[in-house]
């Protein structure tokens, strides 16, 4: 007689793993950094998740640039106590630098880490006690630096590479120096390796990041080495420069961008005013003739460059007539585009103590009239390009439609059956498509 005897099947269970999201106020730097926080945050074993997903921490990359980005930090704080009343908030960066007494009795909130040690917050959440809130915002210091990891980019196709932090400019109107600290650079080996990783990893184009970027120097390297350097990586293909100061542009920059094979004819040039009085109040370190001289001999070496500047409306004292010899340089400029951006008074600053500030309905009226404006002048930069051959790189499909970009920031869109993604390919432009052209394969 056969005995068979039951045994049960058990299952080991493996621990959960604890999750983390993110999400990322403000510029491109901060985009950066927060691509490699979520890389440290996995390797410390964190499963990242959407932000849309319950999570055991949150972390905000918060930005305190204008007032509408510290509104912005509030308002995703609450909506993460509606979601997941049990997560735990990090909020780390500029804003947590300049505010950080106000930040922590938002609901939630269990951390306030400052810019300095905000890239450790895997290390730190290690150490800190869960059941007491910590504030961590020490001193910035001045000295060059490194970072841990490579901030390999899953959501996109184009990764950002931090070069420079800080800005020793100290503009009138900015709080960046006082939440960022004063201009350093990336050790120039350590900036190389991370961009040796991110290529290895796919990605195709890399974007120098940084508060002033045209400001880098390193071991006697300048950003026109780091070009250099990044242009023997042989799978890298495109090497973008992000937002640069015009007089921190350096010699040899503008001929570097002739002649190179993967420097994209692009430039982007915060002007902040075009009224020579409004600049000078601003602090700014040029006038309007020295900006313009540089942007028309751009155009001229480049004639297809993308030349895009940022323009603050409404800083105290801004009159009618200040306004109208703005709008008038932005309408002889050669510029592809502007960003317009609302004058807001910001803690620290000179000129949140100024007199004369300029009612919010003529600001909205001013920004208004520029960013119509804008429109007719990028309208005006694409028809030039109906016809032309170019090369772009696709980054996602929306609707039927691959997006890419172009070396010079057109965006376009072409229909195909085929996975276009992360791949550089040659397309002819045939009509402009609001703010974007639309092409066809070759």
């Amino acid at each position: 007689m056969r005995v068979f005897i039951f045994i049960p099947e058990f299952k080991i269970q493996m621990p959960m793993k604890k999750t983390v999201s993110f999400y990322t106020l403000g510029c491109r730097l901060n985009q950066a950094e927060t691509a490699i926080l979520e890389r440290s945050f996995e390797r410390d074993g964190y499963a990242v998740v959407d932000f849309q997903q319950p999570a055991d921490v949150v972390v905000i990359n918060t930005c305190t640039v204008t007032a509408n980005t510290e509104t912005d930090t509030r308002r995703l704080v609450h909506k993460i106590n509606r979601l997941n009343n049990k997560a735990k908030i990090a909020l780390i960066g500029c804003q947590a630098q300049v505010q950080k007494e106000n930040l922590l009795e938002l609901p939630g909130v269990f951390w306030v880490i400052g810019n300095a040690p905000k890239m450790e917050l895997p290390r730190l959440l290690n150490q800190f006690n869960h059941n007491l809130p910590q504030v961590l915002v020490p001193a910035i210091p001045k000295a060059s630096f490194k970072i841990l990891g490579a901030g390999i980019d899953r959501k996109h196709t184009r990764a950002n590479l931090k070069i420079q932090d800080g800005c020793d400019s100290f503009c009138s109107f900015c709080v960046v120096p006082y939440a960022r600290g004063r201009a350093r650079s990336r050790d120039f080996a350590d900036l190389l390796r991370e961009a040796g990783e991110l290529v290895v990893a796919g990605h195709r184009e890399l974007v120098l990041t940084g508060i002033n970027v045209g400001s880098y120097q390193n071991q006697g390297k300048s950003i026109v080495d780091v070009i250099s350097a990044l242009e023997l990586l042989a799978d890298l293909q495109r090497v973008r420069i992000s937002s640069i100061e015009p007089t921190s542009i350096p010699p040899g920059l503008m001929a570097k961008m002739v002649t190179s094979q993967k420097l994209c004819r692009y430039l982007h040039l915060p002007l902040q005013s075009g009224n020579d009085e409004i600049l000078q109040a601003m602090n700014r370190k040029y006038t309007t003739a020295e900006f313009s001289e540089f942007v028309f001999k751009a155009r001229q070496s480049i004639p297809e460059i993308c030349l895009g500047a940022d323009v603050i409306v409404g800083f105290p004292g801004e009159s009618e007539a200040d306004f109208a010899v703005t709008y008038q340089l932005l309408q002889e400029l050669p510029l592809t585009y502007f960003h317009v951006f609302s004058y807001s008074d910001r803690q620290q600053t000179p000129s949140s103590r100024l007199a004369n500030k300029v009612p919010a309905r003529l600001i909205e009226d001013r920004s208004r009239q520029l960013r119509q404006l804008g429109i007719r002048k990028r309208h005006s930069y694409l028809a030039n390009f109906i016809g032309k051959d170019v090369s772009v790189l696709f980054e996602q499909k929306k609707d039927d439609w691959w997006h890419g970009l172009t070396d010079t920031y057109i965006r376009v869109l072409v229909k195909s059956p085929l996975n276009l993604n992360n791949q550089i390919l040659p397309v002819r432009l045939e009509q402009i498509e609001k703010q974007s052209m639309i092409g066809s394969l070759l």
